[in-house]
């Protein structure tokens, strides 16, 4: 690459401050010396895998590694002038009704988070990332003057697609805060499925880390909270939603019975509940289970089975965009691994025509092209296109 700011090179700076040698970190890491020098000298793509195993070697974040948030693109994008605002709002939890914010009847609130929720879904983020801080000041107020659980959940809801706004555009620290405040919302509405759905959510975030024992903690205490309800078919929806992210949390760790144990409990509830889009705006039902089962033989590395999967996954068009572009993206990555290079290619291409702003941040798509443009001798245009548009 022409670059020195590419993924592998962080490593190497971050290697460099811990006084390690590469024979040193590959110790630490289930990874070859062989293969972390070809990373770090940046001849080799770093998979998700690999940046997570080296950033808990180095007691750092992922964040460090991966370049995370990307500014030049959000900057290019007026996405980064949109951060602010969102961590203003996030601070006023604990501030009571603001006497100067007028706010709408009830119902009209509840409607406007729901469409951001379909905002966020459609990934439009920087529509969604607009209208949030005004959201959550207006809901916060609304609560404390006429506290409902109608309304608490609103906000909880909100804070929720707060954390995808920010998990999506690279900004970790704020989507953890955002998570702590559904959880806050959720108490007062009194709502233990909600509380579920940030439990999964918080056990999403471990994965990221790579720390899996943690993350499949999160998921069990999201179980214990449903089983302290009735099983209704919203808390049954959760539930396999929960046995999703646990499938993908212990596939990183390569963990293959965990992840046949957990896909077994979701096809289970899958098959019971079937489609069930917008149980807490999740996409749970069958569709969702194979995507799963696609994102599951990814992260451990059984590619060729990933892109055969692939092929049989059927997504309908009404299925959200940010998860037919996640799809795309996880087909993406095992096509370059099985050195599928122009399907590997055609692949992101969807995922951006799908959901552009949301496959530009994804690391997944990023580290499946800079893999493309180091198997390549000459880069075609279109890669080089691309390749330019992600700014690798």
């Amino acid at each position: 690459m022409s670059r020195d700011d590419h993924t592998g090179a962080r490593i190497a700076h971050q290697r460099k401050i811990a006084g390690l040698t590469q024979h040193g970190l590959a110790m630490k890491i289930p990874y070859s010396y062989s293969m972390l020098h070809q990373v770090e000298g940046g001849h080799k793509a770093a998979s998700p895998d690999l940046v997570s195993a080296v950033a808990r070697a180095l007691h750092i974040d992922v964040t460090a590694l991966t370049g995370q948030p990307y500014m030049t693109e959000l900057q290019q994008d007026r996405l980064a002038e949109l951060i602010r605002p969102i961590r203003e709002s996030l601070d006023l939890y604990d501030l009571g009704a603001d006497p100067d914010v007028t706010t709408r009847q009830t119902p009209q609130l509840v409607k406007a988070a729901a469409d951001i929720c379909e905002q966020v879904r459609a990934t439009q983020l920087n529509t969604a990332a607009r209208t949030l801080p005004k959201l959550v000041a207006e809901l916060t107020t609304a609560a404390y003057r006429t506290p409902s659980a109608e309304l608490w959940a609103a906000l909880g809801s909100t804070y929720r697609m707060a954390h995808d706004v920010t998990v999506k555009l690279g900004f970790y620290d704020l989507s953890t805060i955002a998570l702590d405040r559904m959880e806050w919302a959720a108490q007062r509405a009194s709502d233990p499925v909600l509380s579920a759905v940030r439990q999964y959510m918080r056990g999403l975030v471990y994965h990221r880390e790579g720390e899996h024992t943690i993350g499949l903690r999160l998921v069990n205490t999201g179980h214990h909270v449903l089983s302290e309800g009735e099983e209704t078919r919203e808390a049954l929806t959760v539930a396999g939603q929960l046995h999703l992210g646990a499938t993908v949390i212990a596939a990183r760790a390569h963990e293959e019975s965990v992840v046949e144990t957990h896909l077994r409990e979701a096809k289970r509830i899958a098959d019971q509940v079937g489609e069930a889009g917008h149980v807490h705006w999740l996409s749970f039902g069958p569709t969702n289970w194979a995507a799963h089962e696609l994102s599951a033989l990814t992260e451990m590395g059984k590619y060729g089975k990933a892109v055969e999967k692939a092929k049989q996954l059927h997504m309908p068009p009404s299925w959200p965009a940010s998860r037919r572009a996640h799809v795309w993206i996880d087909r993406g990555r095992s096509e370059m691994e099985t050195g599928h290079s122009e399907a590997a290619l055609k692949s992101i291409a969807k995922a951006r025509e799908v959901a552009p702003q949301q496959t530009r941040y994804h690391p997944g798509a990023r580290a499946t092209i800079e893999g493309l443009v180091h198997q390549q001798r000459r880069t075609p245009d279109a890669l080089g296109r691309m390749s330019a548009w992600l700014v690798l």
